[in-house]
């Protein structure tokens, strides 16, 4: 990995995710939906990787790059359109309708402010192992397969957790209900699940050299955002004020990392 190729690839992929974020801002003001953010960022992750992949032609390990163009624009797309159908018809998610109506002001530039430009950045730290595989010259070795392993892992978490969801709210029967079959009965979140161990895979697949230590950040953060920022933490609170049966779906499942469900505790006779 050569210091002006990866510099380059990182450049343009950083160049290339900012200008799909303005042109979602853009619609999101147009449209007065800033929760189109959410599309744009499996889209980002997918024009990462494309963008990265074709700034560094004619560097680093082809098996290397192939492997993780495929990642990225496997999840990236799937992401975006699952988001995109799922939000098909509605209005402005809750969550950044809770957010924006503490907007001081214009309520655009607010979002642009505290929805755009932080997930800009998050993106930007997070998509850093990809030049950084795409430009290592090293060959593909046991941490690549670990990681494809690990990539695999999540993605089928994240995809077949979203569809076993998704088919639960599309029964009227299930109004109100907790979905507790499937992946999600061994994990309250098996998306955020798959996600977290995708970026650990992306990381993985990318390794090729010790210097590339530095793009650990990516996974790392990416885990404490999905099970202590907006994902875990804040889905929880919300689950817990308004729906009934929450709690005990809480105690006997497990929060992140899948588990055989708990038993509920029974209380000892006294003789």
């Amino acid at each position: 990995m050569t210091g002006a190729a990866f510099g380059w690839a990182t450049l343009t992929a950083g160049f290339s995710v900012l200008a799909l974020v303005a042109v979602t801002f853009a619609i999101g003001a147009r449209t007065g939906r800033h929760s189109v953010m959410d599309v744009a960022w499996g889209a980002s992750i997918a024009v990462a990787g494309v963008a990265s992949f074709l700034a560094s032609a004619g560097h680093g390990a082809p098996a290397r790059r192939w492997l993780l163009l495929i990642a990225t624009f496997t999840w990236g797309y799937r992401l975006a359109w699952h988001v995109a159908v799922r939000a098909r018809g509605a209005g402005e998610d809750p969550r950044y309708r809770e957010l924006l109506d503490r907007a001081p002001g214009s309520r655009n530039w607010y979002a642009l402010r505290v929805v755009y430009l932080p997930q800009l950045l998050i993106l930007w730290v997070a998509c850093l192992p990809l030049p950084a595989g795409m430009t290592q010259q090293s060959a593909p070795g046991v941490v690549t397969a670990i990681g494809c392993v690990a990539w695999l892992t999540g993605f089928a978490f994240e995809t077949v957790g979203d569809w076993q969801l998704a088919r639960f709210r599309a029964s009227p029967a299930n109004r109100g209900r907790i979905m507790d079959r499937g992946l999600w009965r061994y994990t309250r979140h098996p998306n955020y699940f798959g996600d977290a161990c995708m970026w650990w895979g992306i990381f993985l697949i990318s390794y090729g050299s010790p210097l590339q230590l530095l793009t650990l950040v990516s996974p790392l953060l990416m885990t404490f955002i999905l099970t202590r920022g907006t994902g875990q933490r804040m889905t929880e609170r919300r689950m817990s004020g308004n729906r009934p049966g929450y709690a005990e779906y809480v105690t006997r499942t497990s929060g992140f990392i899948p588990l055989p469900p708990r038993r509920p505790h029974r209380p000892r006779s006294v003789p």
